[in-house]
């Protein structure tokens, strides 16, 4: 097999040449790490590919037999493997237990290669003091989102045709509709956290995947999908695999359309032209379309993410002793130790008024979207921003402030349904004037990430976005 043909193949379709013996795992392996050396110096993607990756374990079997995987550098663990954070405060840290999300993709037979890059403790942009700048391979003087940065390079690029990722906020779709991606966020309680990350970020934050096509989001839904002893949230099962969704009718459903901006920053036209476009199709296939406004206040939302990250970035100085260091500019880029700042001195009282405020806006989101089937909104308000933005935190000129209301701005249309733990998927349905990809953000009601495959199935079948690729793809361009 040459490098493109590999590069073109999805998960599912590498799986299905394994399964036949027309390849094997091992050449897949040796295909990915010379995508990676082709192209990982150009777009900085991938943090470590390991040495030893040709004798990484993987069943010979499963939904994924042989198919090469990368693991983002933060969210689930992997025994005896470097796992970092995007930050100079964790560096050789390496956990002692797989993650259970590390177990589901062993058995189902990926290969986990190697490590991605992520900004500092899945905060910011694509830029980190310890891990460089991530570009985009659609233009590498952009961004490619955070905070699975380098998973959707990766995965953009052709190095491989999967790798995971995770959204406390907008992690998996911003990434997606900045590289031309499928992004899913699960249902909170559908992919399990533990044994060690039950409950990251209060319940707003899943493990799921990057990927480039439905079928390989309904393979990992099937593959990921479980509870496990201690999980805080244990969600309704599906009654049939999620494959199989992908077979069944979607039927007439009353879908809500986002045409004005839910935060403040202003949809771009090429944005608004593609939502335009995407409720063209769904009418044509017969749903029911009605437009809507924010289902919540702006200011509340700001409130909500500077209360979660002041938190978590208020325990940093626990985590500072159990490596041995302290918290100073040696440590923490300069935002992230303005924010450990901020949250160490806020009052006692905090913590109890923002878990208030959740549950406040988990119900007023709730009551004003539920007679809806499905929604339809920007996954962001412009295409990819430029590099060296506000929202990278190896900026000193930022304040914590003004880190915290930029992100609230830019994300409100992501981080409502991690608090309310919707399932949600950025799907890249349109690409701007210049070329650039633009992400739909699909959103269903929760624990039914079924109707999501199947509308996703349909506008796929309906604007097909395999044979895109960005300018920087492994075995060259078209």
């Amino acid at each position: 097999m040459k490098l493109r043909e590999y590069a073109t193949h999805d998960a599912t379709g590498l799986a299905q040449l394994v399964s036949r013996r027309e390849i094997t795992a091992i050449e897949l392996v040796r295909l990915a790490r010379e995508a990676h050396d082709g192209i990982n110096p150009t777009i900085n993607a991938v943090v470590e590919f390991y040495d030893d990756a040709e004798s990484v374990p993987g069943s010979d079997s499963g939904t994924f037999s042989g198919v090469p995987f990368l693991r983002k550098d933060t969210g689930a663990t992997e025994a005896g493997r470097l796992q970092e954070f995007g930050s100079r405060l964790f560096v050789g840290n390496r956990p002692t237990v797989d993650g259970y999300f590390i177990q589901r993709a062993r058995a189902a037979g990926l290969r986990v290669l190697g490590r991605t890059t992520t900004p500092e403790l899945g905060i910011g942009s694509s830029e980190s003091a310890l891990c460089g700048v991530t570009r985009n391979p659609w233009n590498l003087g952009r961004t490619t989102g955070g905070s699975t940065a380098g998973s959707a390079a990766a995965v953009a690029a052709g190095i491989v045709p999967i790798a995971s990722g995770g959204d406390g906020g907008g992690s998996i779709r911003v990434p997606a509709s900045f590289c031309g991606l499928l992004g899913l966020n699960p249902s909170r309680g559908r992919i399990s956290g533990g044994p060690e990350q039950q409950d990251p970020w209060f319940g707003l934050a899943r493990n799921f995947v990057m990927c480039r096509t439905v079928r390989d989001m309904a393979a990992a839904l099937d593959v990921f999908s479980g509870s496990h002893p201690g999980d805080p949230f244990i969600i309704v099962q599906p009654d049939r695999t999620y494959v199989s969704e992908l077979s069944q009718p979607t039927g007439t459903l009353r879908i809500g359309v986002a045409r004005t901006r839910w935060g403040a920053v202003d949809i771009e036209p090429d944005v608004m032209h593609a939502v335009d476009s995407t409720v063209r199709l769904l009418e044509e296939m017969g749903h029911t379309l009605i437009d809507i406004d924010a289902p919540y206040k702006v200011e509340d939302v700001y409130r909500i993410f500077v209360g979660l990250t002041s938190l978590s970035s208020g325990s940093l100085e626990t985590s500072a002793q159990a490596m041995g260091r302290s918290l100073n500019a040696e440590t923490l880029e300069p935002v992230t130790l303005k924010l450990a700042e901020y949250g160490k001195n806020l009052p006692l009282s905090h913590a109890r008024e923002f878990h208030e405020d959740l549950r406040i806006m988990r119900l007023q989101v709730g009551e004003a979207l539920h007679s809806f089937d499905v929604v339809v909104t920007p996954t962001m308000p412009t295409v990819a921003l430029p590099l060296d933005g506000v929202h990278r935190t190896t900026d000193p000129t930022i304040s914590a402030e003004d880190f915290m209301k930029a992100d609230a701005a830019l994300y409100s249309q992501l981080g409502i349904f991690n608090i309310t733990g919707q399932p949600s998927v950025s799907l890249p349905l349109a690409q701007s004037a210049d070329g650039l990809p633009i992400g739909i953000q699909i959103v269903s009601r929760f624990g039914d990430e079924a109707t999501l495959v199947r509308v996703a199935r349909d506008l796929e079948e309906a604007t097909p976005w395999a044979a895109r690729r960005p300018r920087v793809f492994a075995g060259g361009p078209e």
